[in-house]
């Protein structure tokens, strides 16, 4: 399971406009790498949003986000154009990435167990080191905590 402190798994997955990012174009800058279930769906809308709403803070503390999902780019990029989202979403279709970073587990809803994407957030430093993790996310007020974090980080306290 990473922790902190770990070099944070690598990856290189397709956007919503067909074009791959990797992990290692964010050296040099802070990255939010957000895990979450399905687009379209009223949390992980919420948490994009939000995400999308604070993004000129996030990038005034030299930080980007990317969200990853096991929804299609095809999917992506509808969810994105319908709620204008600013930030990037990335499709790992076959959950390697997610479960890299142990955001893959299985879950019981309803008294059925199924295996699925636990809303998870890791803080990546500019040298590619997670500095935070939150795991099991609640979606109200967590972007007012991931920017919290990456304020106290960078104050060095």
């Amino acid at each position: 399971m990473p922790e902190i402190g770990d070099v944070a798994p690598q990856f290189c997955l397709p956007a919503g406009d067909e074009r791959e990012i990797c992990l290692d174009e964010f050296k040099g800058k802070w990255l939010v790498l957000y895990f979450y279930p399905k687009d379209n769906t009223g949390g992980c809308t919420r948490e994009a949003v939000d995400f999308t709403a604070a993004l000129q803070t996030l990038r005034e503390l030299g930080a980007e986000v990317v969200g990853i999902s096991r929804d299609s780019p095809a999917s992506h990029k509808k969810f994105t154009e319908k709620h204008s989202l600013g930030i990037a979403l990335l499709s790992d279709g076959d959950h390697k990435v997610t479960e890299a970073y142990e955001a893959w587990a299985l879950k019981k809803m309803y008294g059925k167990e199924s295996y699925g994407v636990i809303r998870s957030t890791f803080l990546i430093d500019p040298e590619g080191r997670i500095a935070r993790i939150w795991r099991k996310v609640a979606v109200k007020g967590h972007v007012e905590k991931v920017i919290s974090a990456l304020k106290e980080i960078k104050s060095g306290r």
